[in-house]
């Protein structure tokens, strides 16, 4: 989600833009994609941009948007739009952004087992009680369950922004922590193949860090994190099944992998185990890589009505005979209202100060900052504790007297549902789009795996509003996404 750009409504504001230093300069580390822009006749690029689009069509790179229908009442697979202008990061950013992400994510695990065992950072008051104990993400089930290196996000999707400072700089912040089913991989290593077949002789002329060795890191974390027993782990992804809105992700990542993609009728307990069927009988599985929210995991524990998981699975993952990845519960540390503690987590299990810096943050819950976002509703951006897709929040810059004026009463009823966050002068990074070439407002989640390390790939899915005046970057919102460069040193 992109919070609206303050340049949007005043001119004055200063601008970051990844690629312009200036209105006639460009950065050191897009002067040679710059130079071999210049060269591209504009129709070639045109060309090439149709041909990414149909080569995506054909091998079914589409997301499903729910409850969305066309013209004629059906056809809910869109394609999500693809930049062909990279967004470049220099090594020595990334490397900053890299410690960043390790730290955090090594924080945000820290805490998850401590909430699900002695629960210190609570006694200690870092964090109040009822915050964590009350979230309806918090899974009393998970209480004294004892996980292979007490790593419970085992993938975490962390969303980075960069803000426009006042002297014209631009400085990271994590905007959101994604820790339960974060999706996009898929996007980012399509998206590096899609750039590598149109523009080969770009990647001969610049140092770009590989990306494609990802899966292969994935299988690695996964059957690092296998139960101890286990010599020979074997891994599963977990999907809901084709109709979800992340499915061709799913079947993408197994198939990269080389494991099985199942979904829950596949699976079934017996005797303190979980095995999967197959055509030479059943096999156990060690492993799930789910890809299911935890309320449909195991209609014997949480929802009785859910098809999509496994009756019994609690029992099996409470006894430590599969692994979960990501762990039942660690929904409680992505929550936006848990958010604005990370960097106290840092401090309190590191003893560390924070690399990256959150966004300032306003909790609704608290009566000053209630008073203060009712009171500055127009300049503000609310959201959701639970929401997530750029549904269920107001952007107050671009909202009108009646749309305030309503979620102005939602917050009155309900206000421990809801944060608020100031209006950030995001960065740009030049687009394609109908006019020719022009700056759009972009995000970047990179992909933090932990197993018996911390590990990731350089860069990420970097996520782009594509539409003139969009606030928000996902892709059932109308973004786009672009190849993430980061440049070898």
């Amino acid at each position: 989600m992109l919070l609206i750009p303050k340049q949007e409504q005043a001119p004055m504001t200063p601008r970051f833009d990844e690629m312009q230093a200036g209105p006639t300069a460009v950065r050191a580390h897009y002067q040679g994609f710059q130079r071999w822009l210049d060269r591209q006749p504009p129709e070639l690029m045109a060309a090439r941009r149709e041909e990414a689009e149909m080569i995506f069509r054909r091998v079914g790179i589409t997301f499903a948007v729910y409850g969305a229908k066309d013209e004629d009442g059906s056809g809910t697979e869109r394609l999500i739009p693809f930049d062909l202008i990279p967004r470049i990061i220099p090594a020595d950013e990334w490397q900053h952004m890299q410690a960043g992400l390790e730290q955090r994510v090594n924080a945000l695990n820290r805490f998850l087992h401590d909430v699900y065992h002695e629960q210190a950072i609570l006694k200690a008051g870092v964090i109040p009680a009822e915050q964590v104990l009350n979230n309806t993400q918090f899974r009393p089930e998970m209480m004294g369950v004892d996980l292979p290196g007490g790593i419970y996000s085992h993938i975490a999707g962390i969303d980075i922004v960069r803000a426009a400072q006042p002297d014209g700089s631009g400085t990271y912040y994590v905007l959101e922590d994604n820790l339960r089913v974060p999706s996009g991989v898929s996007y980012m290593l399509e998206n590096r193949k899609m750039m590598m077949r149109l523009f080969p002789e770009l990647f001969a002329q610049h140092r770009v860090a590989p990306v494609a060795h990802y899966p292969d890191l994935l299988l690695e974390t996964l059957r690092d994190v296998a139960p101890a027993s286990v010599n020979e782990p074997t891994v599963v992804v977990l999907t809901p099944g084709m109709y979800n809105s992340a499915y061709f992700e799913h079947a993408f990542l197994a198939q990269q992998m080389g494991v099985e993609l199942v979904e829950g009728q596949d699976l079934f307990v017996k005797d303190g185990f979980v095995y999967m069927r197959t055509t030479q009988g059943p096999r156990r599985v060690d492993v799930i890589y789910r890809r299911v929210d935890d309320d449909f995991l195991d209609p014997e524990a949480f929802r009785p009505d859910s098809t999509l998981g496994c009756a019994g699975l609690l029992d099996v993952y409470r006894r430590g005979n599969i692994t979960l990845c990501n762990a039942i519960g660690t929904g409680v540390a992505d929550d936006k209202s848990i958010y604005p503690y990370v960097p106290k987590m840092i401090e309190f299990y590191l003893g560390e100060k924070p690399i990256l810096q959150n966004v300032p943050t306003y909790l609704c819950r608290e009566p000053d900052d209630l008073k203060y976002v009712l009171d500055h509703l127009p300049e503000l951006v609310v959201k959701e504790v639970h929401g997530a897709g750029g549904y269920g929040m107001l952007v107050g810059p671009a909202a009108t007297q009646a749309e305030i004026a309503a979620f102005r009463g939602q917050l009155i009823d309900n206000p421990t549902n809801y944060i608020a966050q100031p209006t950030l002068s995001l960065s740009t990074c030049p687009t394609f789009v109908e006019q020719g070439i022009a700056p759009r407002h972009i995000d970047l989640r990179p992909f933090v795996l932990s197993g018996r390390s911390v590990q990731m790939v350089p860069g990420g899915l970097t996520r782009v509003a594509l539409k003139e005046g969009s606030l928000v970057v996902n892709s059932s919102q109308g973004g786009g996404t672009k190849d993430t460069w980061v440049l070898e040193g």
